[in-house]
């Protein structure tokens, strides 16, 4: 049996989660330029999933996207330009930056919020309440397990 044969009949962890996540994306993304706001993109997500409302530091932007600094950095530069996002001192530390979103970002943010909810909501009206919810449970564990990988690696000590 051809490897993209096997793929298809029984892909594996990272075939099936990029399947979800590219189809999730395609109708987020969809969605939201029908609903006003047709210039982002996907990769404007790693900035915009973990946004607060009252701003974000890059470099949590970076942790928790798991994107690299300068790949956020881009990213925040290419929403700034777009108007979703600004700038602006840390009140907490004057030498640090917050990455705030504008009204446009907020009403993305509303709108995305919105528009996830209800996926959630179909799927977990097709698989029933409880799988869906078992399956959510699942699949934050497994992601845990799978982005601490490197931790449990042997040092070679």
């Amino acid at each position: 049996m051809r490897r993209s044969e096997r793929k298809q009949l029984d892909p594996d962890l990272g075939v099936l989660t990029g399947r979800l996540l590219f189809a999730v994306q395609d109708e987020l993304f969809d969605t939201l330029a029908r609903q006003g706001h047709p210039d982002l993109r996907p990769q404007h997500g790693a900035v915009l999933a973990y946004l607060d409302t009252e701003g974000s530091r890059a470099t949590e932007l970076a942790r928790h996207s798991g994107q690299h600094k300068q790949v956020v950095g881009k990213l925040i530069d290419e929403l700034e330009t777009l108007g979703y996002v600004q700038r602006r001192p840390d009140p907490a530390d004057r030498r640090a930056k917050l990455v705030v979103p504008t009204a446009l970002g907020r009403d993305q943010m509303t709108r995305s919020d919105a528009i996830l909810a209800a996926m959630d909501h179909r799927h977990a009206e097709a698989a029933g309440a409880a799988s869906y919810t078992e399956f959510k449970r699942l699949l934050r564990q497994i992601t845990r397990r799978q982005r601490a990988w490197r931790e449990d690696e042997p040092t070679g000590d």
